[in-house]
């Protein structure tokens, strides 16, 4: 739990403060008194007298009670300054800046629990160790620079890395952009980014609080933890992007279904960021650019005005918000003809208004004006102005900083010409604004902000299904596949509709069973797992003579323990998969079935519980979602039944946490119906 200590201490102490501001316990303590710390500020240094123009104290035991401990010194000597300082002086906030604990050898685990037991025992909290620190609009406790320009409506920020949290704010600190808190967890030995974003959603008050975050994450310990706190903090009003690193496999494993080949764990990262309304990003640059993007107001439509004096930019923006799914549509008609009056000949306010390199400012307040009140069906405005550096361009910025303050349309600035009008940029910053240098990068982060969905809801309504069937089967059943009477058994209690089917081991029964079905039938071999690589299924078989000789064929191949056979059904071939993915819970996963899953592997997987809405919308963003839909007069598949199977399974693995892998596959799928075919449930208890 974050104390009020480390928000807002009165009292802080630098131990291992020192001189050498090139070393953390001398720079933090610099920052500290350059940023002017309106508390008690101490230092602890055996050998100094006095440390920066203050008094050293020879040993924390010497010190008066204090609120927050900043630990510069090696990390044997931490666990006993964390006890005199916990047990002695009261005090309820650490940050251990120092390396040397668990990232480094089992010794150094073992201080680090030890200075965590302490810590916990007195009800206080720590930050680190092996982080930069902690700063806010209180105090500058880190080590490192830059520091950037605080703002209760700045951004919060939460990274797992120390550099790399240095790197995101030297990436966004040049666009203006602004911070209200900026915590490094390092190890995470007590709090972890997950904690901290609780605090953040416990404490969040409407009034005051910071509305914008921004995470950058090494590893996910607690995802529930994650998912709850960002969509109740998204519920709120706010808004979070974040890094997920380490998203590839450095090699792949050998899986026992589609489902756990196609799922892991980043696609579980993927899916919890969807289901919280988390905006994703994978680069610094990207991260601070959707930042600078939420201290605008929200993008509440998808047509954008394109406004220029250069056409380059606006002809790159342009392929890159319509190629991403926003529109730059069409200006015309008469308030489009008086507008271009007030323009340059030559001038253009088709969209994008390209106003020429000679436009003024007027020009620009003009275009402004117009896209704010005379066009209803505009969005928002991105207004792209450079300068080749023959002369000051303030007055267009003036005019900019006035509108953008104005209008209640977003408007994004592109301010390019970062050299030849570093000047008036900084000015422009200056006054509460952040600049966008490049148009692209503006345009991909923009698409990906508008189309991020809101958070599914908290408790998601599901399809009723026989939870008691279900837990009689799974707790009857040992660790493996189950067979296939029992997999029956389990779709049926979920409500999964199903083809009639029958499992036959001798050839008279494999007759009279396809009779009982009706002909034509399918025949697959039960046991194998890749049916198909081993000659393991006949379609559209016909008659008697040929089930014989087709059973007598199959029966043979290895590892066959059975002939399953169904009717011959037609459809679209759908999948759904489940896995149980560690931390996470379950995973649900859809998509086209049959071959198509391992050629295309185009799937969307979501968190269970899932609604069927959450399903749809999962259906409806696959790449192949035009075949679901019917093409070319081609039969569409009815996506409502679609979307509920895949609740359904959701209800499922939530009702049987057991099952480790499940696949529906394929499914057909027909304009009325949606019939599970074939399936493989594996469970590990």
């Amino acid at each position: 739990m974050i104390t009020k200590e480390l928000i807002n201490p009165k009292s802080i102490v630098v131990v291992g403060g020192s001189d050498d501001i090139h070393k953390p316990g001398g720079r933090v303590l610099k920052n500290l008194i350059d940023n002017k710390f309106k508390g008690e500020l101490f230092v602890v240094n055996p050998k100094a007298e006095e440390v920066q123009g203050l008094k050293s104290y020879h040993d924390v035991s010497d010190l008066p009670q204090v609120d927050l401990a900043i630990l510069a010194i090696a990390a044997k000597y931490c666990p006993s300054s964390v006890d005199v300082l916990a047990n002695q002086k009261g005090t309820k906030a650490f940050i251990i800046l120092s390396a040397g604990f668990h990232e480094e050898n089992q010794e150094g685990a073992v201080l680090e629990q030890q200075i965590v037991d302490t810590i916990n025992k007195t009800g206080g909290c720590l930050i680190g160790p092996n982080c930069i620190g902690v700063m806010n609009t209180n105090y500058t406790g880190v080590f490192t620079t830059p520091i950037p320009t605080f703002d209760p409506m700045g951004v919060d920020f939460i990274s797992g890395s120390g550099s790399t949290a240095v790197f995101i704010m030297e990436s966004g600190i040049p666009k203006g952009l602004t911070f209200n808190s900026v915590y490094s967890v390092g190890n995470s030995a007590q709090l972890g980014v997950e904690d901290v974003l609780e605090y953040l959603d416990n404490s969040f008050d409407p009034k005051t609080s910071s509305r914008v975050k921004l995470l950058y994450i090494e590893s996910i310990n607690h995802p529930k933890k994650l998912l709850k706190h960002a969509s109740s903090l998204i519920r709120k009003g706010c808004r979070i992007a974040a890094i997920k690193a380490g998203s590839s496999s450095a090699g792949s494993r050998a899986a026992s279904s589609h489902t756990g080949a196609l799922a892991s764990s980043d696609v579980a990262v993927e899916a919890l960021f969807r289901k919280a309304g988390i905006v994703r990003c994978y680069g610094r640059d990207e991260l601070t650019t959707v930042a600078s993007i939420f201290m605008h107001p929200e993008l509440k439509g998808k047509n954008i005005a394109v406004i220029t004096h250069a056409g380059g930019p606006a002809v790159m923006i342009t392929d890159v918000l319509t190629t991403n799914g926003l529109e730059v549509p069409p200006i015309s008609g008469p308030k489009a003809d008086e507008l271009l009056t007030k323009l340059y000949p030559g001038s253009s306010v088709a969209n994008p208004i390209d106003f020429l390199a000679t436009g003024t400012a007027e020009h620009l307040g003009d275009i402004i004006d117009a896209c704010e009140n005379d066009f209803d069906y505009i969005d928002a405005m991105i207004v792209i102005f450079g300068s080749p550096g023959l002369f000051p361009v303030y007055d267009v910025y003036d005019l900019l900083d006035k509108k953008m303050k104005a209008c209640k349309k977003p408007i994004f600035p592109v301010l390019p010409s970062v050299i030849n009008v570093k000047d008036e940029i900084e000015q422009f910053i200056s006054k509460g604004h952040i600049n966008f240098p490049d148009e692209v990068v503006l345009g991909n982060a923009l698409t990906k902000v508008y189309h991020t969905q809101k958070p599914s809801p908290e408790n998601p309504e599901l399809p009723t299904i026989d939870t008691k069937t279900i837990r009689n089967i799974i707790d009857s059943s040992a660790n493996g596949y189950l067979a296939p009477n029992k997999v029956q058994q389990l779709l049926d209690a979920a409500g999964i509709t199903r083809a009639g089917e029958a499992i036959v081991t001798n050839t008279s029964d494999a007759v009279s069973k396809s009779k009982e079905l009706g002909f034509p039938v399918v025949m697959k071999v039960v046991g194998p797992v890749h049916k198909s690589d081993v000659g393991g299924v006949a379609l559209n078989v016909t008659s008697e003579q040929e089930v014989t000789a087709q059973f007598e064929r199959m029966i043979k191949i290895k590892d066959t323990t059975a002939i399953l056979i169904q009717p011959m059904l037609k459809g679209v071939e759908l999948f759904v998969g489940a896995k149980r993915e560690d931390k996470f819970g379950h995973m649900v996963l859809c998509g086209l079935g049959g071959i198509f899953i391992e050629v295309l592997k185009d799937v969307k997987a979501g968190l269970a519980p899932l609604s069927a809405n959450e399903a749809l919308t999962m259906i409806r963003g696959l790449k192949s979602y035009g075949i679901i839909k019917g093409v070319r007069g081609q039969e569409p598949v009815n996506e409502n039944q679609f979307a509920e199977i895949v609740s359904r399974v959701s209800a499922l693995v939530n009702a049987a946490p057991e099952i480790f892998e499940m696949d529906l596959n394929p499914l057909l799928g027909t304009s009325t119906k949606v019939v599970a075919v074939d399936a493989r449930i594996r469970i590990e208890k």
